[in-house]
């Protein structure tokens, strides 16, 4: 064999080897992150305290990811900031897998607009994996308002400007937005009040503080059959299956009127394909278990799945949205 040829032999195998080398290193062996994966328990932090409706939800979940991982799933309440300070400390947690968000619409979709030193980015920050859950937000009435439905509420409104108010359960929450939205869409004026959460906003109502307010449909469950308070509308784009019998703001009154109170769970940015992919298998696997449809509905939530595109996109067109109304309001935070 000629000398040049050992050379030839020789560069070829030692490019072979450091190929071979290369395509094993983690950082580059993306399709391989599942294998070993998950080796120990992973954490899920939620963005609010416990007892609320997204704490509920992610530990009616957790108990049931983890028989399917073979791993405990430990929930981990991380409130304040509207979201912000959970979802902050899990944009700089490692990208591999073991630390997830369960974080609110607020937190992805319109702290952007609200806080002017966000200190992270829903946009670059994080992986998607899957919409969660809705609580539906509902329109209530004192009994005595004249308004039966929302149409005539809105009649009410435009004859008797700034004497109607709202409820909500503070300033720059989901429920504040809503009632913004509505604003905005029919025209009208009502003055917001805002209260420290959802549960002082639907007594406002009920004592005759407000004559309306905004809140999530878990919290007004125990009174729907009071006789305390009416709904006047559910503001989610289609009827709840938690109140079938309650129309929609877009189907009385309101067209193309749509509001809800959603969760997703995403992971830090970077976070491999692979494993974004097993997530969301398993979690949407789980949210379809009628066992989990069934401890949701009692929660006064409804289980929501979709692909992690498509949560991207949902994230986006609702940054959008309330970015708009935010603008357009001047809603501030407390």
């Amino acid at each position: 064999m000629s000398y040049s040829l050992i050379q030839k032999v020789t560069v070829a195998l030692l490019l072979g080897a450091s190929a071979w080398a290369w395509s094993q290193t983690p950082s580059n062996n993306n399709n391989n992150a599942i294998v070993s994966w998950p080796s120990k328990p992973l954490r899920l932090v939620v963005t609010f305290p416990a007892g609320g409706s997204s704490d509920a939800s992610a530990r009616i979940v957790a108990p049931k990811l983890a028989e399917r991982f073979g791993q405990s799933v430990v929930v981990d309440n991380r409130p304040g900031a509207g979201g912000g300070i959970g979802l902050d400390l899990v944009a700089k947690s490692a990208p591999d897998g073991y630390t997830l968000v369960l974080a609110s619409a607020g937190g992805l979709a319109a702290n952007p607009s609200l806080y002017p030193n966000l200190s992270y980015n829903p946009s670059t920050d994080f992986a998607p994996v899957t919409l969660f859950g809705t609580s539906p937000f509902v329109l209530i009435a004192n009994p005595s308002l004249p308004a039966k439905n929302v149409k005539e509420l809105i009649a009410l409104a435009k004859s008797e400007v700034g004497k109607l108010s709202y409820a909500s359960g503070g300033n720059g929450t989901a429920m504040h937005l809503s009632g913004e939205l509505l604003k905005s869409m029919t025209q009208t004026f009502i003055l917001h009040v805002p209260y420290r959460g959802s549960a002082p906003a639907m007594m406002s109502v009920m004592s005759g503080e407000t004559q309306l307010a905004i809140a999530d449909i878990a919290t007004i469950q125990p009174q729907i059959k009071s006789g305390r308070i009416k709904i006047l509308g559910v503001m989610s784009k289609e009827r709840s299956s938690l109140a079938p019998d309650v129309p929609t703001l877009s189907e009385s009154g309101v067209p193309g009127f749509e509001s809800n109170g959603w969760f997703a769970i995403l992971a830090p940015n970077l976070t491999p394909s692979s494993i974004i992919t097993k997530l969301n298998t398993e979690i949407t696997t789980v949210l379809k278990q009628p066992e989990v449809m069934e401890k949701f509905a009692q929660a006064g939530l409804e289980p929501l799945t979709s692909s992690p595109e498509q949560l991207s996109q949902y994230i986006k067109s609702e940054s959008t949205k309330w970015s708009a109304v935010i603008k357009q309001s001047g809603a501030k935070i407390d």
